[in-house]
């Protein structure tokens, strides 16, 4: 039995080469891989008695596993890592492909229409479950905003973002305010502070507030009072899901039936989810987390590939898609690529 092979770099070509197409074959018919295959295959000429060592040595390696009830081997989640990291090529998308996406995306009137759109493009084109995080409302610039008043108590504020995203907002104030302050109100944000996100002009009506003493003091205030109660981050859904049912059945599906269980509640708490995807926010490029890697038990058996989406080189959210372990990494890593391109581009004319 040859040494243990610690490092993907250890592996010599032949061995490369009976990976690469063992691998290949698993993800293409979901089955064992015996060494009379490879030998038919692998496009070596070496004896199926030389190829069965060497299965044994990947198999003591930790890269390929031996199910009891097949002389064959598929590889395992550290196999798979092998697999992608050096052992295929990846394609960058085609210009064409990432404009058939960004024509889909653009045909929609809202960002959240938008997202949701790219969750559905990642699915139906990967065929497994697509995943897009929603940005901070903060990171869309305020373009507008009125105030009509709904009694003494009540104020609906009317936001209008960049993006052409619009909230309506009703908030309590601590006195009446009547229809000309209300003006006066909207008037000074829209005039001083159009453009800035919603975080920055808090704080920067709490600035002038400070340096305000004269008899500006009570309507200042009360634009201060009201900015406070109006202009909070409400971003609703923070993960836009799509696709869920992939996971079932057919050639690709999970047939752990109680971990597709976890793994659907996983899909409806969504926190888990969050917390690896927006770990990708700072990513250069797509990420790849096979199996165990996530962190999260109910995708022990799934992959995620996933890639930051930007605007203006200020990154807005992650982008990505989950399936099982067995998938076709190439096709669906450049699906990735090309989405994240799309919607960026797409996002671009929309954040100010």
């Amino acid at each position: 039995m040859a040494n243990r092979i610690d490092q993907h770099e250890a592996l010599d070509p032949r061995t490369r080469q009976l990976l690469r197409t063992l691998i290949a074959r698993y993800i293409r018919d979901g089955q064992p891989v015996g060494s009379q295959t490879l030998a038919r295959h692998a496009g070596l000429d070496v004896s199926s008695a030389t190829i069965r060592n060497i299965l044994a040595d990947l198999e003591e390696s930790g890269l390929l596993a031996a199910p009891h009830t097949s002389a064959g081997r598929v590889p395992t989640a550290r196999g798979l890592r092998v697999f992608v990291d050096s052992l295929i090529e990846w394609r960058s998308p085609g210009e064409r492909q990432i404009q058939l996406i960004q024509d889909g995306l653009a045909a929609h009137a809202s960002t959240q229409e938008v997202l949701r759109e790219a969750s559905s493009r990642l699915s139906d084109i990967s065929h497994f479950v697509g995943l897009v995080t929603v940005p901070r409302r903060d990171r869309f610039a305020f373009r507008h905003i009125d105030f009509v008043r709904l009694d003494e108590r009540r104020v609906l504020a009317i936001l209008v973002f960049t993006d052409g995203e619009v909230q309506n907002r009703a908030v309590e104030v601590s006195r009446p305010l009547s229809a000309s302050e209300l003006e006066w109100i909207a008037n000074y944000l829209n005039q001083n502070y159009a453009g800035l996100g919603l975080e920055e002009i808090r704080e920067r009506l709490v600035a002038e507030l400070d340096d305000e003493r004269r008899e500006v003091d009570k309507r200042m205030a009360a634009t201060v009072a009201l900015a406070q109660a109006t202009l909070q981050i409400d971003d609703g859904e923070d993960v836009l899901v799509s696709g869920q049912t992939k996971l079932m059945g057919g050639a690709q599906g999970l047939a752990d039936i109680e971990r597709l269980r976890e793994l659907f509640e996983a899909f409806q708490r969504k926190s888990e989810l969050l917390q690896v995807l927006e770990g990708c926010l700072r990513a250069d490029g797509v990420r790849l987390f096979i199996g165990e890697e996530s962190g999260v038990t109910s995708m022990e058996q799934c992959s995620l590939i996933a890639a930051p989406y930007a605007s203006g080189g200020r990154v807005l959210g992650v982008l990505g898609v989950i399936g099982p372990t067995r998938m076709d990494y190439d096709r669906v890593i450049t699906t990735v690529q090309a989405t994240a391109q799309a919607l960026s581009r797409t996002m671009a004319d929309r954040v100010g």
